[in-house]
This record gives structure tokens, sequence and C-alpha cells, in this order.
């Protein structure tokens, strides 16, 4: 469904361009691997006086701050909406981020709050009074910070607060979640500062906006899709919001942002309002760049742009109502245009508004017409359980659609379907590439019969299930054994399950520890690889997702690492120890002149494995052998470039050393099987 609106003029009404920094500079210019340019920019001269000023006020901050908690150790719960600031200003001084000559008073601006929050807590205020939201007739701009699992770091986030909120009244609220465009210059401090001054695109009434900075400029992917998430459940934590009224939108790389979540947590939101941005990898960056990648990717990476390309993940629009904006003459309404020939194919008309002869922006009355679908369905939403459901998913980082989740996989990189639906005391469930399957209905959620024992009915096999507990609540788990459906076991097997499925870089969507080895390797050009290339991963995390680093030794890692985080190992048998002690348990051979994995073999001289796999010595986290997350500097150069570029494992001659795209020359790659076997 097209929707398209006459063009107007409004007095004092000016179409907004929704991207930060520029739109169109990224395109074939960029197709040079051997003439990337630095992202983030390298910014303007500063007076080494006034970075010095801001460091020592940084500085002093922190030992205010370590003071006021020795006195009052409780406070340490505000820590994050404390130090959010100076680790801002820290941030952008260390990778030289002033790109304007103001920016250096906008940073000093965060200090003078930083330093006004800590008078606060000190007196006994409450969050509320720390981050400055009272009774008011306007709306109010909120920023501040959290602190992430996968890093310790804190992270900052922006809020709008709807006009005539009053702080004591705990009536939940509408939540809007928007993504901001890309912006290369989005530094923490210039993302702070905005936020504080500018209400964004949209300010619905009665609504709290949440503004994710989402870990910099990657399209909320990775751990900028973490950041959304653990953003939203600290705003659920400190604010009064409607758990069944909370929505995903945004505009260019946000508007990419939105198909993802909105195909991927389909069940999570009342609505999604994706604009522009990209769908998918391939034809975008045909389009887009100029770029064939489906000529050059090698079959593995294509397998993993399913990851987050959406049309795959189409059908899963069916639980989440959906309307998608493009310019006329944007080359990025591209996206939207994919996403609806996908789910035409599928039976459903998606509403697209479309701004009439409007570029990269969103035209005022697509706004408006924007806005009424959004308030008609918000205030349609009825807390209910639905009775029908059709997910998919290609990966078991996605694994659940409301009662339905998946916990086993027949092949991961397949879709995956399910289609289930309750009839009274029956559940029926039709599934395609799928072992394992849990229905699991919370307190309150079963919506079929009452009483009794429930029945389900899946791909033909009837079982007779569990009764209804008297909350109305159950569960049941099921795998096929003999291509016939039986209730799960409990047997402790290593498989590919939820949260433990790959790639590689799966492992830095939760809490990870670099552990370098104590030890050398025998070959001196694998020695310099791996020292160079752990210092290049510790770099880049702190560079492209704005992350803490927390490394260890191989002599320092405790019991209670190996309980608490994915070890991300480099090295060999020889230098790490970590290694040494695990290698016997992985599906990879070192041995005196050659490494082996599976059928795959390579001269150990100048080779080096690279591999994820669950830790032998806690199988319910990974280790990582030689990687950091898998993109790198040519891929920076566009969002939709940011995917995954090694699977699970990979051989790899280090002779060379590695490029802007790759580690090394890869020898031989590929996927684990369910069991975790070549």
């Amino acid at each position: 469904m097209v929707l398209r609106f006459p063009l107007c003029v409004f007095l004092g009404f000016a179409v907004l361009a929704l991207c930060s920094g520029h739109i169109y500079a990224d395109g074939p210019a960029d197709n040079q691997p051997d003439q990337v340019r630095p992202i983030p920019p390298t910014g303007i001269e500063i007076s080494s006086t006034v970075i010095e000023a801001l460091e020592w006020r940084c500085q002093v901050l922190r030992a205010q701050w370590q003071s006021a908690l020795k006195k009052d150790p409780s406070i340490a719960v505000m820590e994050c909406e404390v130090l959010v600031f100076p680790r801002a200003v820290e941030m952008v001084i260390e990778f030289n981020q002033f790109y304007k000559a103001n920016e250096p008073e906008q940073a000093s601006v965060l200090l003078d709050e930083s330093a006004r929050r800590i008078e606060i807590i000190q007196r006994g205020g409450s969050w509320s009074d720390v981050v400055g939201i009272e009774v008011s007739e306007e709306p109010q701009l909120v920023i501040g910070g959290y602190t992430s699992k996968i890093d310790g770091s804190i992270q900052p986030y922006g809020i709008v607060i709807p006009a005539g909120f009053d702080p004591t009244n705990v009536r939940p609220r509408r939540l809007d979640i928007w993504f901001h465009g890309r912006g290369e210059k989005l530094s923490e401090v210039t993302f702070l500062n905005k936020q504080s001054r500018d209400l964004g695109q949209y300010a619905p009434d009665d609504t709290i906006v949440l503004h994710p900075y989402g870990r910099y400029s990657n399209a909320f992917k990775f751990a900028g899709e973490v950041d959304v998430l653990e953003a939203k459940e600290y705003v659920q934590s400190k604010l009064p919001i409607d758990k069944n009224r909370i929505s995903v939108r945004g505009f260019s790389m946000g508007g990419a942002a939105c198909w993802q979540f909105a195909t991927h947590y389909a069940d999570r939101w009342f609505a999604a309002n994706p604009g522009a941005g990209f769908s998918e990898t391939p034809e975008f960056l045909a389009s887009f760049q100029n770029e064939d990648v489906r000529s050059t990717a090698p079959q593995f990476q294509q397998r993993l742009w399913q990851l987050y390309d959406c049309p795959p993940w189409a059908i899963n629009l069916a639980q989440c109502p959906t309307i998608a904006y493009s310019g006329e003459i944007d080359r990025q309404k591209q996206a939207a245009d994919v996403m609806q020939k996908r789910l035409e194919s599928i039976g459903i008309d998606l509403v697209h508004v479309i701004g009439p002869q409007t570029g990269h922006k969103i035209h005022p009355d697509s706004k408006i017409e924007i806005e009424r679908r959004m308030r008609a369905l918000a205030s349609a939403v009825r807390p209910s359980i639905p009775n029908h459901i059709q997910f998919t998913t290609a990966t078991l980082r996605y694994p659940r659609m409301h009662w339905v989740k998946l916990t086993g996989l027949e092949s991961h990189w397949t879709p995956a379907t399910v289609e289930a639906e309750v009839d009274d005391a029956l559940l029926r469930a039709t599934t395609e590439n799928v072992s394992r399957i849990a229905f699991d209905f919370k307190s309150g959620q079963w919506p079929g019969k009452r009483i009794g024992q429930i029945t389900v009915e899946i791909d033909g096999d009837r079982l007779a299930g569990p009764l209804v507990r008297s909350d109305q609540s159950w569960t049941w788990e099921l795998e096929k054994q003999d291509d016939h459906w039986a209730p799960a076991s409990n047997e402790a097997i290593l498989r590919k399950r939820p949260g433990l499925q790959g790639p590689i870089d799966d492992a830095f969507m939760d809490s990870f520890l670099f552990v370098l080895p104590s030890g050398h390797s025998e070959d001196e050009v694998v020695e310099k690889w791996v020292e160079s290339e752990s210092l290049h991963a510790m770099h880049h995390w702190r560079k492209h997702f704005r992350g803490d680093i927390r490394k260890k030794l191989d002599s320092e890692v405790t019991a209670d690492d190996m309980d608490s985080a994915n070890l991300i190992l480099f090295g060999d048998p020889e230098s790490n120890r970590i290694i040494q002690l695990i290698s016997g348990e992985l599906p990879l051979q070192w041995e005196a002149d050659r490494i082996t994995l599976g059928e795959f073999e390579v001269d150990r001289k100048h080779h080096v494995p690279v591999l994820i796999y669950p830790n032998p010595l806690n199988p319910n986290h990974y280790v990582v052998i030689n990687s950091g997350f898998t993109f790198r500097e040519y891929d920076y150069l566009n969002n939709a470039r940011q995917t995954p570029k090694l699977p699970d494992w990979a051989l790899l001659d280090v002779t060379d050393g590695p490029t802007n795209q790759l580690p090394g020359k890869i020898r031989a790659a590929g996927f684990f099987n369910e069991s975790w076997m070549p």
C-alpha cells in the first residue's frame, strides 16, 4: 500500500534531514581497499592548553566521585550517570575527535553536568533529581549513561520526557526507540550535546522517546544491537514504561536498524516505522556503492548476510505492524521497495508512505500521516497472547517469537520456520529445519482451554502434553528423534543452542575478556602476527565499538573469568597456557609441522587457526582463538558492509600479514555442524 501526498509548503515548518554528518560521501569512491579513509575521521587541531584543561577536569571529577563513593558506597548505582561525561570527553581526546571549534566548550558543559550530579547525589537525590526530571508543561531532554554487560563500559543515551510528566506518577507510558542516522563524526560528546538540545524528528504526546547511541557508526548491529537492548532495559528500570506499547523507529542508517529490530524481535514492538536506510546487503551495495559483492564475496560470507539481511525474515512482520517511509527521489527508497516486494510474495501489503519529490528527508505531510497511524496502532494495543504465530529464523541468536522458542536447528544458516496455532486444548505446529522446540507460556499467557491436558500436534505427530497449571502457564520442550517428535531429553550433550551458536562475531555480543599470551610461538612470523592482531582487535574494539578493554595474560585468568565471560585467546599452545590447557578438547590439532581441522590441513609454518567454540572449561561460554570482531577498516565505509567476514572457523596464511579486509589469506573456512564438529 503506497501513500502519497500533495507537495505543500508550510511556513515555519521545514523538512528536516535526519542523517548526522554526510549522507552520500560513501559511494563508489569508497570501493578501493588500498585507499581506505579513516573512520572516525581525524579531528581539527585544538590547543594543547585546552586539551590539558579538559583532561585535568576529568581527573578531578573522577577523584571527587571516588571520594563521595568512599563516604557512601550505596551511591555506586549512580556511577554510570556521573562518569558517562568524563568518559565521553576522554574518548574524544583519545581519538582526536573534536571537529568544530566550539566542541571543546560542549565538552566542558558536559563536565559541568557531571559535577552538578555529584553534588545532588551527595545530598541524597533520586535518579530523577540527578538526571534533571521535574514536573514541566514542556518536553524535557535527559542525557545519561548505563553500564554495559559486554565490557563494563559506560555507554550514553538520550531520552525525551513528554510534557506534563510527573516523576511520582507511575502510570505506564508508551516508549518509542529512535535510531539515529549515520554520523562518522558522532562522538559521545556530540551525541550527548545533541540529545541535550534536540527533541528529534518525533516527540509524540505522552510518549517517552529513547535515543540510544548504538556504540557509534555500525547501524546498531553487533554491540550496537546489544546497546539498544541494554539501554531499553535500563530506561524501563527507571521510568514507567508500558511494555505493550514499545515501538522502533529510525531514518537512514536508523531506518536500516529499524528493519533489523522489527524482523528479528517482532514480538517486542507494537509497531515499527523504518525510513530509508538499507534492508539487505547485496542489492543495496550494488545500487548505492556500484559494488557487485555477489560475485566477489565467498559463499560463507554470503550465507552470513542472513544475520542482518531482512527479506528472509519478512514473515515475522506478521507479528509487528509496520509503516515504512521513503522520499520519492531518495536512492535509499530501495530498502523499502525490496521489503515491499518480499512482503507481497507472502501475502502482506506493506504500508509505504512516500514523500513526493523528496530526497533523503522526511516530508512534513508524510510525517503527519505516519504519526496518525502510529497513534492509532498504540491506541489499538490490547495486552493479549496471540493464538497464531508465524516465525522464521536462520540462527539461534534469534530463537523466539512469543511462546515459541527454537532450541535446536537441523542446520544453521538455512531458514527455519514454525507456524503454530492454539485451538482450545490443542496446539498445532508445523516446522521446517527445526530439531528442538519449546512451547513456553508464562503465568497467565495460555490462551487455550483453562483446565485439563494439552495435546500437541507437530508435523503430523500427536503427543499428550502437560496439564495446564493453575496460573495458566505451561512449558514443554520437544526434540526430533528419527524424524518424529518426542519429549526432549535433559542429556548434557554439546550442540548449538541459543546463545551458543556462532559465528565468531557472536562472542562480542556478551561479556568477554581478551587473554594474551605470556609465552612465545616457535614461528617468528606467527609471533609477530599474534602481537599485531591482538593489538588491532583491542584498538578497534575501543575505536569502533567505543568499548573498554578488559584483558589479562593467560597466567592471570581465574575461575571467575571462566564463569563470567567469553575468552578471546590469542596465540597457540606454546605461547598461551589456556590454549594449551584446552587444545585436546578442540576440533583442532596443532602438530609439529601442521595444523589440522577436520579434513582441512595447512603447514604450521606461517599459518594460524581462527575459530569460535564452546569453552571446554565452561561450555556455557565461548572461546575465540586469534580473532576480534571480523569486519575491518574497509567495511567501516558503508554500514551495509558490516557483516561477519569469517564463519565459525578459518585457517589463515599470515605470511603477508593482514589487510584492510581480512586478517590474513584464507586457506580454508567453514561452519561447525550442529554438534560443533567440522
